[in-house]
C-alpha cells in the first residue's frame, strides 16, 4: 500500500516529535538515563503525539512543501515547537503537578523539537537545490541574465530549482552591484558587457529579466543583446509575476509589442462599468480582431447579456469557444448586417442598449477590386444597424473607424469616411447618442503585416515591404479596445473620438526588428524585398482633418476631434445614391460616386503631425 507524501511527513514529524522529547530526557541526565526516569518518558509519549498532532495541525504545517521551505515554515514551525512544550506543561501540572518531571526537560524539549523539525526540511531544500545530475546540467542550457532585481532573483531561485537552465551570470546597469552575489551566481558587470560574457561564459541563451521595463529602455537592451545572434527571451509582464514559491515562471520570446510598445493605460474602470454593467450589450463583427477583444473586455465587466453579431461562422465559432467560461449570459448570433431584417429582428429580441459597431471590410487592395462590396459592407451595413438602433432609441451606439478615414486615398477610407458622416448626420436627428472612435493599425490583428512577416519568415523570406519610407501608427489590441470603452463613456452624441497613437513606425524598421527577433540578421539570412506602393495605399497615415478643432478630454490617451455636417439634406441623398449603385457591378461607377462625396487625396502629404505634437 503506497503512502501520500502528507502522511509520510505527519509520520515523520511524529517521530521527530518522540525523538525531540526522548532527547530532552537524555540531555537532562547527560547521557545517563536512570531506570525510573525512563519509564516516566515514555508513558508521557503519548500524550506528546496527541498534543503535537494538533498543534501541527492548527500550525498548518503540512501545507508547505519541503522542496520549497522557508522562512515562513521555519516560523511555523518555531510557533508549533513553542505552544507544544507549553501545553505538555500546562496539562501535566493540572493532572499531577509536574511531578517527576525535571523544569528543565520542558526549556530543552522546544529546542531539540525545532531542530528535528527544521533540520531535515532545510536539508531537502538544499539537496534539491543543489542535487543536479551530470545528465541534467549537460542538457540544460547556459543562460545570462540581464537585470539584478527582485524579478531576477525570483528567477534565478527558480532557475536553480528547476535545473532546466544553468545561470551563469547576472547584467546591470547599477555599477553598485558588480560583484554581488544572487544565491551564488554573480553580477559580471553592466550590459555593455553582453559580447564578451556571452563568448566568454559560452551562453547558449539570454533572459531579459526586467518586467517594468518600458519600450524605449527594451529596444536599448535588445540592440545590445542583438548582436551576440543568440536566442532572447524575456519574463511576463510585471503584473504576471509570480510569488517566490510558484514554479519558473514561463520565458517567452522578446516580441514585436515589447519594442514597440507604449506606456501603460490607465482607465477609469469604476465610470466604465457603471455604463455597461447590467446593460444588454451588441457588438458586431465581434468575432474579428477588435470586436473579439472588446467582447472579452466587456464580458469581464457583468452585463446583464452581450450579443455577438458576427457575419462568418468560423469567427464565431472561435468567439464562443474563447467566451465558454464566461459566467454571464451571452447570445451568438451569425448574420449579414446588409439583412436589414436579420438585424431588426435581434434589436427587437434582445433590445440592446449600447451597440458596438467593429464590423468592416478592411484589406485595402482587395476593396479596390471589389467597391461594390466595400459600399455594401462598411456604409449599407453601417447605416442598417444605425438606422435600426436610432428606431429603437437605444442609449448609445459607437462607431469603430480608422484613420485611413482622413483624407482617403483608397476605396477603404473613403467608405469608413463615409461612415464616420452618417453617424453625425444621425445623431442630429436621433434619440441614440451616437459616437465615433478613430485609430490607426492595430499589431497581430487579421490581415496586418506582423502576421504576414511572421509567415515570410518562418518560410525563409523574403519579407516584402511596399516602400523604404511607408509609415503607420499602431497600437495594441487591448489598448484599442480599453480605450474605446474609455471613449465611449465620455460622448453624449456626435463626437469622434481619436486615440493616441504615439509616434509612427516605418515599416521597414517593424521588418527588420521582427527578422532579429527570429535570432537572424535582416538582409543575410532573411531578405527585405520593396514591391512598391499598392494600389490606394498612403505613404502616411493621418489622425486629423486639417478643419477638425482638436480638443484635450478627461482622458490624456483620448483626443476630440471637432467637425460639423452642414447640408444634411445633400449629404443624406448622396449616401442613399451609393447605396443604390449596388444594383451595378460597375466598379469605376462606384469609385467615382465615393469621390464624389468624399473626395480622394492624390498627393500623398508629407507633414504629418504626431498626437504628441496636437496635445502640446
Amino acid at each position: 500500500m503506497k503512502i501520500s507524501k502528507k502522511t509520510q511527513v505527519i509520520l515523520h514529524d511524529l517521530l521527530m516529535s518522540v525523538l525531540a522529547w526522548q532527547f530532552s530526557w537524555w540531555a537532562r541526565f547527560n547521557f545517563n538515563f536512570p531506570f525510573q526516569d525512563w519509564e516516566k518518558s515514555v508513558l508521557l509519549i503519548p500524550l506528546v503525539i496527541v498534543i503535537q498532532v494538533i498543534i501541527f495541525r492548527r500550525f498548518r504545517l503540512y501545507r508547505g512543501i519541503w522542496r520549497f521551505a522557508s522562512i515562513p515554515d521555519l516560523w511555523n514551525i518555531f510557533r508549533a515547537s513553542i505552544f507544544g512544550a507549553l501545553s505538555i506543561t500546562l496539562i501535566c501540572f493540572i493532572f499531577f503537578r509536574l511531578e517527576g518531571i525535571p523544569r528543565s526537560i520542558l526549556i530543552l524539549y522546544p529546542f531539540f523539537l525545532m531542530f528535528f523539525l527544521g533540520g531535515p526540511r532545510l536539508g531537502y531544500r538544499v539537496w534539491k537545490d543543489h542535487s543536479f545530475s551530470v545528465n541534467t546540467l549537460n542538457d540544460s542550457k547556459r543562460v545570462l541574465i540581464i537585470g539584478a532585481g527582485r524579478a531576477s532573483e525570483m528567477l534565478v531561485r527558480e532557475i536553480i530549482r528547476e535545473g532546466t537552465y544553468i545561470p551563469i551570470g547576472l547584467l546591470d546597469d547599477n555599477d553598485m552591484l558588480k560583484s554581488s552575489e544572487m544565491h551564488g551566481i554573480r553580477v559580471l558587470g553592466n550590459i555593455n558587457r553582453v559580447n564578451e560574457i556571452c563568448l566568454k561564459r559560452e551562453v547558449d541563451m539570454i533572459i531579459i529579466s526586467i518586467p517594468s521595463a518600458d519600450s524605449q529602455q527594451m529596444r536599448a537592451i535588445v540592440d545590445k543583446c542583438e548582436s551576440t545572434g543568440l536566442p532572447i527571451k524575456t519574463l511576463p509582464g510585471i503584473q504576471d509575476m509570480v510569488s517566490a514559491t510558484e514554479a519558473l515562471p514561463e520565458l517567452r520570446s522578446v516580441s514585436i509589442e515589447d519594442l514597440l510598445g507604449r506606456e501603460k493605460i490607465e482607465l477609469d474602470w469604476n465610470d466604465v462599468q457603471k455604463e455597461l454593467t447590467n446593460k444588454t450589450i451588441l457588438v458586431t463583427g465581434g468575432g474579428g480582431s477588435i470586436g473579439s477583444e472588446l467582447c472579452a473586455q466587456i464580458s469581464k465587466l457583468g452585463p446583464s447579456k452581450l450579443i455577438i453579431f458576427e457575419r462568418s461562422e468560423f469567427n464565431l465559432y472561435k468567439i464562443e469557444q474563447a467566451l465558454s467560461n464566461s459566467n454571464i449570459s451571452i447570445e451568438y448570433i451569425l448574420g449579414d448586417l446588409c439583412d436589414i431584417d436579420k438585424v431588426d429582428n435581434v434589436f427587437n429580441k434582445f433590445s440592446p442598449e449600447v451597440i458596438f459597431h467593429a464590423a468592416a471590410y478592411k484589406h485595402v487592395p482587395i476593396l479596390e477590386r471589389d467597391a461594390r462590396e466595400a459600399i455594401r459592407n462598411n456604409i449599407s451595413g453601417t447605416k442598417n444597424v444605425a438606422d435600426i438602433a436610432s428606431k429603437y432609441n437605444c442609449n448609445r451606439f459607437i462607431l469603430i473607424s480608422t484613420d485611413k478615414a482622413v483624407n482617403p486615398t483608397n476605396v477603404l477610407g473613403a467608405t469608413k469616411r463615409i461612415g464616420e458622416l452618417y453617424i453625425e448626420l444621425i445623431n442630429k436627428i436621433s434619440k441614440t447618442n451616437f459616437i465615433t472612435v478613430r485609430f490607426g493599425n492595430v499589431l497581430d490583428s487579421d490581415g496586418s503585416v506582423v502576421p504576414l512577416f511572421r509567415e515570410q519568415i518562418k518560410s525563409g523570406g523574403p519579407i516584402t515591404v511596399t516602400h523604404p519610407e511607408v509609415t503607420r501608427y499602431f497600437m495594441t489590441i487591448r489598448e484599442a479596445s480599453q480605450l474605446i470603452l474609455q471613449a465611449s463613456k465620455m460622448g453624449l452624441g456626435g463626437e469622434i473620438y481619436v486615440l493616441d497613437m504615439g509616434e509612427p513606425v516605418k515599416i521597414n524598421y517593424l521588418a527588420e526588428q521582427m527578422i532579429r527577433l527570429s535570432g537572424l540578421v535582416p538582409n543575410k539570412d532573411i531578405q527585405i524585398e520593396y514591391s512598391g506602393l499598392r494600389p490606394g495605399e498612403k505613404m502616411y497615415e493621418e489622425l486629423f482633418y486639417a478643419n477638425e478643432i482638436r480638443e484635450k478630454t478627461s482622458h490624456n490617451k483620448i483626443l476630440l476631434a471637432k467637425h460639423s455636417v452642414t447640408n444634411l439634406k445633400d449629404l443624406d441623398a448622396k449616401i442613399g445614391e451609393i447605396i443604390n449603385s449596388l444594383d451595378d457591378f460597375d466598379n469605376d461607377k462606384q469609385k467615382a460616386l465615393l469621390r464624389d462625396l468624399v473626395p480622394f487625396v492624390e498627393k500623398l502629404q508629407d507633414n504629418v503631425i504626431s498626437f504628441n505634437q496636437i496635445k502640446a
